[in-house]
């Protein structure tokens, strides 16, 4: 077994991504009581520059040389960059017009996806069971969004836009996740979150109302805050659980964090909170929300598994390694 993935890195990599996984599961209520006190692009550009802000005083103090990545990016870091952007925006548009456990059952069509980019575009090979595994998914996606329509009255097309604002976020995810897990090869993923997190900043300057941030309470600054170091702790963990373990080992706990929104919302209704809609999941929902995360899992847990080389080319190297790794190669090479 390689070193990177030895017991005690297992656990520090399922830690981390549990971490994410448990970020997640709370972010789309959070975003959902935030939609309420000021618009998307607002919301989204301040979750932005607060990611942004502590990553640049963590780099600008142990590593400066990494800004220059600011302003030399590769072409693809930008093409990642406006993906996730649009993925925050059209994320928070959907949960507007749905409720956060569809809204957190309907993403999943994000990793399923990547599952498809990765055939088409990265030449990986598919197992039966994974095959089987996005058919379950999609199977359940249809039941979940049938069941979800059936409960809404005179708001169909509104639910429906919601729907569609999700599907918009999942693909702008794709895009993102694609285009990291190529750049991720070369660059350390705490540097690539650097510029993904810059740029949306002056996206979406254009579009905020400062005014808005006049009229925030205590609450509502402590609620924004929270977003934003929602981005910066999922996405740098998720970034840490790549070091120490294998990428479907980690796209499975990440994909169980709509339970963790379901557990949550059922909680809230059950103590009737006056700030959130409750949302009552029925029995035949949450059999097809199980069978979205299910079909989600088995398409990931049962991908061929990549070889040794393939694997260490997704982990950053440390600086300090670069030599010896150098070394290595060349020695490689001249036995070969």
């Amino acid at each position: 077994m390689p070193a990177m993935f030895s017991k005690e890195n297992r656990i520090k990599g399922v830690l981390f991504a549990s971490i994410t996984a448990f970020m997640w599961g709370f972010l789309a209520i959070a975003l959902k009581i935030a939609s309420g006190i000021m618009d998307p692009a607002t919301i989204v550009w301040f979750r932005f520059v607060v990611a942004f802000t502590v990553l640049f005083i963590y780099y600008a103090i142990k590593n400066p040389s990494a800004l220059k990545i600011l302003y030399s990016p590769p072409i693809f870091l930008v093409i990642a960059s406006i993906g996730l952007s649009i993925n925050y925006l059209a994320f928070l548009y959907g949960l507007e017009l749905t409720t956060p456990s569809t809204a957190q059952v309907i993403i999943q069509i994000g990793p399923i996806f990547l599952g498809f980019v990765g055939l088409i575009f990265f030449k990986e090979k598919i197992s039966l069971r994974q095959g089987i595994g996005f058919m379950i998914a999609g199977v359940g996606l249809f039941i979940f969004y049938r069941d979800s329509l059936a409960k809404i009255t005179g708001e169909e097309a509104l639910f429906n836009m919601g729907i569609l604002w999700v599907v918009v976020a999942a693909m702008a995810w794709v895009i993102y996740a694609a285009f990291q897990k190529i750049l991720v090869k070369t660059y350390p993923a705490q540097q690539l979150n650097l510029f993904i997190f810059m740029l949306p900043i002056f996206l979406y300057l254009p579009f905020i109302h400062p005014a808005q941030f006049l009229n925030l309470t205590p609450a509502n600054w402590l609620l924004l805050m929270y977003l934003g170091l929602n981005t910066l702790i999922a996405y740098g963990s998720l970034a840490l659980a790549f070091k120490y373990i294998e990428a479907n080992k980690i796209s499975i706990i990440v994909t169980m964090n709509p339970i963790i929104t379901f557990i949550i919302m059922g909680l809230l209704a059950y103590f009737e909170v006056s700030w959130i809609e409750p949302e009552i999941l029925t029995a035949k929902g949450i059999i097809a929300a199980l069978l979205v995360i299910g079909g989600a899992i088995m398409a990931v847990a049962f991908a061929k598994p990549k070889k040794k080389k393939e694997i260490s080319e997704l982990i950053p190297v440390p600086k300090s390694e670069d030599k010896n790794n150098s070394r290595t190669k060349i020695n490689n090479q001249e036995n070969s």
